[in-house]
């Protein structure tokens, strides 16, 4: 047998020749080349799947060898979609693989690009990106299968447009926030300190962001401290002098010290005068460059303050920056990978990211992280923002939220653990991350053979009894604003189609609709201005949706696609071209109503009503009814009196009973002469 059949002896035997064959003219668009990506590109390769494009916007990290084995050492800092399909190809010279290295958002990936795909695989770790795939399949009709692990769990999603639940019909859940004043100025967790660290101070010191006065006026409408705001708003006016020396070649030597003064001394004693905010907490301890670069800085309760959890030695010497309990301060460069500000780590530090960092160890590391992202600046980078594998980036954070929290008496964090809590880093298991793949390529054949009862929405649990779960699909939500639109492409030329004729046009009827791209809204009922502008005027361009959405809530939204117009498309001909047949929107769900609970009937008597002349007429009131008591024996037992009144003697004759006074009275003669039955009561 010739190597190619062997190879795929057994996917033919497994899968079938009729599917087997179909697989080799199968196009598929694979959407990440990370964890499950890597694993998942191996799978279809050697499954025969014929054409595949894989697209993906990052790069290869040190920290992705671990698990994602397409790459290696070498490969660091290139396009994981060139690097993976330059590996993955040699396992099968059958199929083609198409690279791209983009991000999946960008305009030209629309829906008639999506529609040459026969499906698409997702491996994507991004929320925003997932939804957005989600939006451009059921838009192109395309069948999707989504994916994600977390650690040991994990699941897989087969979707398909009116068969099956998009991946928005359940609400998934929003990014945890803390509140401004919480960040800003009143820290009790690592984690506020490291939010504060990569959003706010990286922004002002080296982002767009001057004065944040759109963050402080939101909490402001929300009610947070009208004093503490005012404070914040001078603090951010005053970071304008140290952007500048950041920026500035002749103060450049002293702009990192400037940045510490401003931080960590004249800010938090500006908090300090607000003696009401530290009442019913501790206040915070302003710091000190110089002692604490010559080892004299101390402060009472610093004892506690680690950044380690395996530390040893002296805990005073921790807080200060003295002794010998940690590496000197002089290698604090070197063990956090930038010694002389290279970049390049040292050898034979061990586990420099989870090596324990003094107070000294993090000053050392925010003078030397501030001197290389201010030199970035003044060599032609606009803006720096966080990103988790960008080292300068990285340091900074990791040394100014440690010194925070230090000046607030929380516990630090090593250079892992930061970057960890500050890049949202999942836990990944190479092993999940292989199941999960094989679970969707198992899933992907189901949708290729069109088996959608074979369908199942795949679980992978903590359970060791029982780690896979599948459920039955569900079917989609009847009120999700994604799948339950009806979707239509026109194809135009948007510095000439007018905004007015295209929305007509779609209709084919008179109706009182709105019309919005995304969240903006373009036109109402009442407001038509927009309708004469050009689309490119409007900024609705290729990849773009225009969502018309009726006004009196009968129908469901049209979603209108814009595509790009053929090139052979006369000059003088309209410059769009619209969908034949028209969309017709489905009719609007509308749950059903609700039953009334049925009001309660009171017993209490009504209010008196008083007539015209003042006199209340009052009902009479109800006796209780009389209920017999009740007849309790043994020694507790009612004893019959001696001399029963007469109207109990007559009760009782009436009822046949006669009561005699004692054990010598004799009845009389008439009913001595009756069969009479007797009770003794007492003998």
């Amino acid at each position: 047998m010739s190597t190619a059949k062997a190879r795929s002896a057994h996917a033919k035997a497994i899968l079938g020749p009729e599917l087997h064959a179909q697989l080799a003219t199968t196009t598929v668009l694979l959407v990440g080349a990370g964890g499950i990506g890597c694993e998942l590109l191996k799978n279809i390769v050697l499954t025969g799947f014929g054409k595949i494009t894989l697209l993906d916007l990052d790069t290869i990290d040190l920290s992705n060898l671990n698990r994602q084995f397409l790459f290696k050492k070498k490969d660091v800092k290139q396009s994981k979609a060139m690097v993976a399909a330059q590996t993955a190809a040699p396992f099968n010279p059958n199929v083609r693989i198409t690279p791209i290295h983009d991000n999946i958002k960008e305009p030209q990936y629309d829906i008639q690009w999506f529609q040459q795909f026969d499906i698409v695989l997702n491996a994507l770790d991004n929320l925003d990106a997932r939804r957005h795939v989600n939006k451009m399949c059921m838009a192109a009709q395309v069948p999707l299968v989504e994916s994600g692990t977390a650690g040991y769990l994990g699941q897989v999603q087969p979707l398909l447009k009116d068969s099956t639940e998009c991946f928005d019909c359940i609400p998934k859940p929003t990014p945890k926030t803390f509140p401004v004043c919480t960040i800003r100025s009143t820290p009790s967790q690592p984690i506020h300190c490291i939010v504060w660290s990569k959003s706010y101070l990286m922004g002002q010191l080296f982002g767009e962001d001057e004065d944040a006065t759109g963050e402080l006026d939101d909490a402001e409408k929300q009610g947070e401290n009208a004093q503490e705001i005012a404070t914040l708003r001078k603090e951010a006016q005053a970071f304008k002098a140290v952007r500048s020396a950041l920026r500035s070649t002749t103060d450049s030597a002293q702009a990192a010290k400037l940045v510490f003064q401003k931080v960590f001394n004249a800010d938090i004693k500006n908090l300090l005068v607000m003696a009401d905010m530290w009442r019913s907490r501790s206040p915070p301890t302003p710091l000190d460059f110089d002692a604490i670069e010559d080892g004299s800085f101390e402060v009472h309760g610093a004892e506690s303050w680690s950044t380690s959890t395996h530390g040893n030695g002296n805990a005073n010497a921790v807080a200060s920056g003295s002794g010998n309990a940690h590496a000197s301060s002089s290698t604090a460069k070197a063990v956090n990978g930038h010694a002389n500000g290279n970049g390049n780590a040292s050898h034979g530090q061990g586990l420099k990211d989870q090596r324990a960092l003094t107070l000294k160890d993090n000053l050392d590391l925010f003078v030397s992280s501030t001197n290389r992202l201010a030199a970035r600046l003044r060599n032609g980078e606009e803006t720096i923002s966080f990103d988790k594998d960008d080292d300068d980036a990285l340091d900074f954070v990791t040394a100014s939220s440690n010194m925070r929290s230090f000046a607030y008496g929380i516990d630090g964090k090593t250079r892992w653990e930061v970057k960890e809590m500050a890049g949202n880093i999942i836990p990944a298991i190479a092993t999940t991350n292989a199941i999960i793949s094989g679970l969707i390529v198992l899933q992907a054949l189901h949708l290729l053979r069109k088996s959608h009862a074979q369908l199942r929405n795949v679980h992978l649990q903590f359970k060791p009894a029982v780690p896979l779960s599948a459920i039955r699909l569900s079917a989609p939500n009847p009120e999700c604003g994604v799948c339950r639109d009806t979707y239509a492409l026109v194809l135009c030329d948007p510095a000439r189609a007018r905004l007015g004729e295209v929305v007509r046009g779609v209709l084919g009827e008179e109706r009182e609709v709105s019309v919005y791209e995304d969240k903006r809204v373009l036109s109402d009922p009442d407001w038509e201005d927009n309708f004469g502008s050009t689309l490119e005027s409007l900024n609705v361009t290729r990849g773009k949706f225009l969502s018309i959405v009726d006004e009196e809530g009968e129908w469901n939204t049209i979603s209108i696609a814009l595509g790009v117009l053929p090139p052979n498309h006369p000059i003088d001909a309209d410059p769009f071209i619209l969908p034949n047949p028209l969309p017709r929107p489905t009719p609007k769900f509308k749950p059903p109503p609700v039953p009334e609970t049925p009001p309660r009937t009171s017993v209490k008597r009504p209010l008196p009503v008083e007539d015209a002349d003042g006199v209340l007429d009052l009902d009479p009131t109800p006796k209780k009814p009389r209920t017999a008591p009740a007849v309790v024996a043994g020694k507790n037992k009612r004893k019959m009196e001696e001399n029963p009144s007469p109207s109990k003697k007559r009760r009782l004759e009436e009822e046949g009973m006669v009561l005699l006074d004692g054990p010598n009275e004799v009845l009389d003669e008439g009913l001595q002469e009756e069969a009479v039955d007797y009770i003794l009561i007492d003998d």
